[in-house]
């Protein structure tokens, strides 16, 4: 390290402006500031190094706070910039801002920014090596913000008693945008909490250490710098906060640590012998830069509101105190080995002279002892002394093998031996001057050699230099030529591949073209099923109407019936009120069976509404097929446009690639002219010494030429041939391509078709199942009424005889009524008759259900196995369309391949030279993957431009970014 020196801690004061709900509660600005470094509270005056009025923007308050310390980190110093202030103060709007707005932005994004920009425009010989970390201390326990699932790091000393956290994430970055995103993690994983006086108020103290370590290539100097920048949480007042729960106990940790702070800062400021850094971590983290070894500067954040002002006060209290303290900084610096062997020369020196000072102090001492008196030429001189010292420290004293002008050796020197000593040094000192004068004019006379030797290689550099230059020119155009050969072959293989493609597309076009085939024998059968299927329900209508028609003609008789009986009743009541108790019973009975009927005719009733449901359904669907059909018909049409569109694109690919062939034919003849005149030249020198002719040497030049027009003429015939052939190739491959993808097209309607299909029959079989629920629920309703109706056909016949033997003692006993019972018990018996026939009507209409009922049922298996083969068929049709999505997938990867490799060939040909600048170095680390392709590992330069690199990434003054 260097040596130490003392600076002050530096503490700026910023002001925020009042905010909404300070302003709708009406609080004072009670902030007055008097010049640049001063504000009056209560007519109390508080000086800083800067305050802040309230509309001070974030880049003065960057460039007044922290710009400076960018220098001096990458100087080797250590640095720290920290806010503290009350909650809500605007500390995390100083320290973070809006991380990514230019202007919003605060001190870290804008510090960040400008340590990279600095790097840049240092020299490009040093080379740097910058990592980042990011902690918390929450709960008074640290948290790693990059690494989540460490809780509860500790805190340890390195070799130098310099405090750390141990275990913390630290990443090797080589650009602000890699910072940047740091910082956006670790924010995310920060513990932020809403207060009654800040919605997003901190709830830990965050912490971002930038290590900065650098080397100088030439002379392997080693500096290293550290920037703390803390966001601390503000102080609370719970009365204000509110805070409840874990807020609360968040609450009292800040105030416990800022409380230690504040103790520590109290102490250093008193000057104490004892400093209570271990009272908290974050004192502890930060003991480097509480009087220690760091240019730390404070900003403290206050609120102008009224309502905040003893909290304000206590805030500019803390700031006055912390201005006090002193912090001894140095240099961090890695020494050589040269540098320490000269150090350590450099302390045996002084430690040589230290040793004679001694015994010179003693020598004179024990003359004093002796009674001796000793001249004051002979005692000791300390201003002499301390000039030696500071000689020896600075490197001037005279060498090793040259005799030091020390104090003095003995103290039994005399004064003779003194001024021999002197002499004698003089005389060396005049030799060493005469040394001096010869190197001097030696060095001359290297330098004008030098000069003239200069001028000679210049000379020759200028005869040679022509010559590199066509060389030069000459090996560019064959490697040219060589790339063009390669990449013509690169296109026939292309093409060979394409060719080798079309043979399996049209494969797969033949076993599509199959299985279309099937599809459409398989649609025919399905709607030769769908017609029987109308058909069927055509007939089933036909029945319904039938049996709704004898149903009312049933219901219109056995109404008239029951007029009659009641208008028959209605008269044995008149005349024969004696039987008034065996009429009423039969007339219930009556209207018993009536009722059962109607329910059995409403039934009915539902079913035929239920079947003409049906049939509009299907009608429905049949329309949606037709109109399905017919957006089928549009997209051809729209298919048959685009491939108009893309026949003329080909044609005009194809101009543009004869444009091409042409250019490349023009550097063909020029690359021939230019080996031309190599020959000439070559003949030149080797018939210097011959005496030839210009006529013979052009002659010879012009039939070299023209023989080789005439092969290259041969040859740019053959490969137009060749390409034209390919080129037909590729268009009939294009058309293939196209018929594939419009059959794809037409495959997905109809599988979508199938779909349709398919669904449509499953509504079918849930409406057969339904309808087959309802049979069943019919049929056993039959039943119940069967018994009903045998039951009364019982009762029926018991009232007939009980009838018959009524009227045949109303006979007996009066002939007048002997006439009206006999007609009463003819109609009675027509009536029963009647009944008797419409029951009969009855059982046949049930028997017929339960033969429809049979005969559905017989169907159902029929229709399940169709709905399996469809619902299997639409599967493989699902797979086939699968495995022509994926190999269209992978045909257009290899062609994407290809291309991004022919266009990797024309970049190589055309990259740029690389640049001299600074490079940003991120070593590798076990468990640490690189931003950048394992092959290619990412550098940065100084420049602005991005290169790809095969050394370790790393960081070199005098330039911006290159891959």
């Amino acid at each position: 390290m260097a040596d130490p020196a003392e600076c002050n801690i530096k503490v700026m004061c910023r002001f925020r402006p009042l905010n909404e709900s300070e302003v709708n509660r009406g609080d004072k600005y009670i902030a007055k500031f008097q010049g640049e470094d001063t504000v009056m509270i209560a007519t109390k005056p508080y000086a800083f190094d800067r305050v802040f009025q309230s509309n001070t923007s974030q880049e003065q308050v960057y460039n007044d706070c922290a710009k400076k310390i960018v220098k001096d980190v990458l100087e080797g110093y250590n640095g720290t910039i920290f806010a503290y202030g009350q909650t809500s103060s605007g500390k995390t709007h100083t320290m973070e801002g809006k991380l990514h707005d230019p202007e919003g932005m605060g001190i870290i994004p804008r510090i960040v920014q400008d340590i990279f920009n600095y790097i840049y425009s240092m020299d490009e010989n040093l080379e740097f090596h910058i990592k980042v970390s990011y902690f918390e201390i929450y709960l008074d326990k640290i948290r790693d913000l990059l690494d989540v699932s460490k809780t509860n790091l500790s805190v340890h000393e390195d070799k130098n008693r310099v405090p750390y956290v141990k275990g913390c994430t630290e990443r090797f970055v080589c650009s602000p945008d890699e910072v940047m995103d740091t910082i956006d993690e670790g924010k995310s994983n920060r513990h932020v909490a809403v207060t009654n006086m800040n919605e997003h108020s901190s709830r830990s103290h965050s912490i971002f250490l930038i290590n900065v370590k650098q080397e100088n290539t030439q002379t392997e100097q080693k500096l290293s710098g550290k920037l703390y920048l803390v966001d601390l949480a503000g102080s609370e007042k719970v009365s204000k906060t509110g805070a409840e729960g874990a807020v609360l106990d968040e609450a009292k940790n800040i105030n416990k640590s800022l409380s230690a702070l504040g103790n520590v800062i109290s102490a250093l400021a008193e000057g104490s012998t004892y400093v209570p850094y271990r009272d908290s971590k974050m004192t502890r983290i930060l003991q480097d830069s509480l009087g220690g070894n760091c240019r730390t500067t404070i900003v403290i954040c206050c609120s102008p509101s009224s309502y905040n002002e003893s909290e304000t006060k206590s805030t500019l209290l803390f700031g006055q105190r912390a201005k006090t303290i002193k912090n001894t900084v140095c240099v961090n610096v890695e020494l050589t080995a040269e540098q320490w062997k000269k150090k350590y020369e450099r302390e045996k020196e002084k430690n040589k002279t230290l040793r004679n000072t001694i015994q010179w102090l003693e020598n004179e001492l024990n003359r004093w002892r002796n009674g001796e008196t000793v001249p004051i030429d002979e005692q000791f001189d300390k201003e002499k002394a301390n000039l030696e010292a500071f000689a020896v420290d600075k490197d001037i004293t005279i060498t090793n093998d040259k005799p030091a002008a020390t104090i003095g050796v003995t103290g039994n020197f005399t004064d003779a031996e003194r001024r021999k000593c002197e002499e004698e040094i003089a005389k060396l000192y005049k030799q060493l001057d005469d040394k001096d004068e010869e190197i001097n004019q030696q060095s001359q006379l290297v330098e004008k050699l030098k000069t003239q030797m200069l001028d000679q290689e210049e000379l020759l550099a200028s005869t040679r230099r022509d010559q590199d230059n066509m060389q030069a020119e000459l090996n560019r155009l064959q490697a040219e030529n060589d790339a063009s050969k390669e990449e013509v072959k690169e296109v026939l293989q292309a093409l060979e591949e394409l060719a080798v493609n079309y043979d399996q597309k049209s494969q797969e076009v033949e076993d599509k073209t199959k299985e279309y085939e099937l599809l459409s024998d398989e649609l025919n059968q399905k709607s030769a099923t769908l017609a029987s299927i109308d058909a069927e329900l055509q007939k089933l209508k036909e029945m319904t109407n039938h049996q709704k028609k004898r149903a009312a003609e049933m219901m219109a008789s056995l109404l008239k019936d029951l007029a009659e009986i009641g208008i028959a009743v209605g008269n044995n009541d008149v005349k024969q009120p004696e039987g008034t108790g065996m009429i009423d019973e039969e007339f219930t009975v009556a209207r018993l069976y009536i009722s059962k009927m109607k329910s059995e005719v409403k039934t009915m009733v539902k079913r035929c509404k239920q079947l003409e449901s049906t049939q509009t359904e299907s009608n429905k669907k049949m329309e949606e097929n037709e109109k399905e059909l017919a957006a089928c018909q549009l997209r051809i049409s729209q298919h048959e446009a685009k491939i108009k569109s893309l026949t003329e694109y080909l044609q005009n690919v194809e101009q543009k690639k004869r444009q091409l062939e042409e250019s490349v034919d023009s550097l063909s003849e020029e690359l021939v002219q230019l080996r031309a005149q190599e020959k000439v030249h070559e003949m030149e020198k080797e018939h210097l010494n011959k005496v030839q002719t210009a006529n013979e040497v052009k002659q010879a030049v012009e039939q070299q030429i023209q023989s080789h027009r005439e092969t290259h003429q041969k040859q740019i015939s053959s490969l137009r041939d060749e390409v034209e052939a390919k080129e037909k190739l590729i268009t009939d491959l294009q058309d293939q391509n196209q018929k594939m993808m419009l059959e794809q097209e037409r495959l997905r309607v109809e599988h979508e078709k199938l779909k349709a299909t398919d669904q449509e029959k499953s509504k079918k079989l849930h409406e057969l199942t339904v309808m087959q629920d309802r049979r069943e629920q019919a049929r056993q309703d039959l039943k119940g009424l069967e018994e009903t109706v045998a039951k009364e056909l019982q009762t029926l016949h018991n009232l007939r005889k009980l009838f018959v033997q009524d009227l045949a003692t109303r006979v007996k006993k009066s002939a007048e009524i002997d006439s009206d019972d006999t007609g009463g018990s003819a109609a009675q018996k027509q009536k029963i008759s009647f009944l008797e026939n419409n029951l009969e009507q009855l059982t046949k209409v049930h028997k017929q259900l339960v033969r429809d009922n049979a005969d559905l049922r017989c169907e159902l298996p029929k229709l399940e196995k169709r709905l399996r083969a469809t619902a299997e068929r639409v599967k493989a049709l699902e797979s086939a369309l699968k495995e022509a999505k994926e190999n269209a997938s992978r045909d257009r990867k290899r062609y994407q391949q290809e291309v991004d490799r022919i266009k990797e060939a024309v970049r190589s040909k055309n990259m740029a030279r690389r640049g001299h600048s600074a490079q940003i170095a991120k070593p590798i680390r076990p468990g640490q993957h690189p931003a950048a392709s394992p092959t290619h590992p990412s550098a940065v330069r100084g420049g602005g431009t991005f290169i790809q690199n095969s050394q370790p990434v790393a960081v070199r003054g005098g330039g911006g970014k290159q891959l």
